[in-house]
């Protein structure tokens, strides 16, 4: 049996991330300490499983854990993603944790779309400083990108690994080449949000107007309203403070 990859949070994105490493026959174990939140996430994978009934993969295990069955849920998994909320000081313990529940060879990564990696390490006196990145992904499977950034630390091959794996899976993988924080995308639509919000904020048009005219130009699903409903507006709040 090949080796799992570990999810910690079982929220939109951790659940997300859960079916897209499963869906080429990876087992995969998603960890939450919410049980609740874990039930939900596991009906959100076979939901999108059916969905994509006819792939011509099997699916791998899907198992759940509650937090504090994590060095279980840790033990021979090859890669480790954090997708817990956008708290720094949340996200360095956990970090921390998982350094210290995992062997040398298992490849730490946090999906963090505020945070870069060498930020989240900075300080912290880790074990193995040399397998750590930013795997940040947005909205699997509709939109499969997914971008990885080293820490000036991290092996390059951890890198080279990760591109390969995440194509195997479905992903479309971008490195990115320096530490940013924003990675790609999220500087690109950073400057498009806030000129959105200002737009809204002097009056000069509503944001239904705004999302209308944003996807009448550039023939896009979701205008910029839109897409920060979906992407949570607390999460966007978050992301703006930081």
């Amino acid at each position: 049996m090949s080796a799992p990859v570990a999810i910690l949070g079982a929220g939109t994105q951790g659940r997300r991330l859960a079916y897209m490493w499963s869906s080429r026959g990876r087992p995969v174990h998603l960890i939450d300490e919410n049980l609740s939140q874990l039930q939900d996430a596991q009906k959100a994978v076979e939901q999108f499983r059916k969905t994509d009934s006819k792939s011509e993969y099997l699916s791998g295990e899907l198992k759940t854990f509650a937090s504090e069955d994590l060095r279980a849920a840790l033990q021979e998994a090859w890669l480790v993603v954090e997708c817990v909320p956008e708290l720094l000081p949340l996200k360095r313990a956990v970090i921390e944790n998982i350094d210290a529940l995992t062997g040398p060879m298992t490849i730490i990564a946090s999906n963090s779309s505020s945070f870069t990696i060498t930020e989240i390490v900075a300080g912290l006196e880790l074990r193995h400083p040399d397998r750590f990145v930013s795997l940040h992904s947005y909205w699997p499977p509709e939109t499969p990108a997914i971008e990885i950034m080293a820490s000036p630390k991290t092996k390059p091959l951890i890198i080279q690994r990760l591109i390969s794996e995440c194509k195997d899976h479905g992903f479309s993988p971008y490195h990115v080449k320096k530490n940013s924080t924003g990675y790609i995308y999220n500087r690109i639509w950073a400057a498009i949000k806030r000129e959105a919000l200002s737009v809204a904020a002097e009056g000069v048009a509503t944001p239904e107007e705004i999302d209308a005219i944003y996807k009448d130009v550039l023939k896009t699903p979701k205008g910029p309203f839109e897409q920060m409903d979906v992407v949570g507006l607390d999460v966007v709040l978050d992301i703006e403070e930081h």
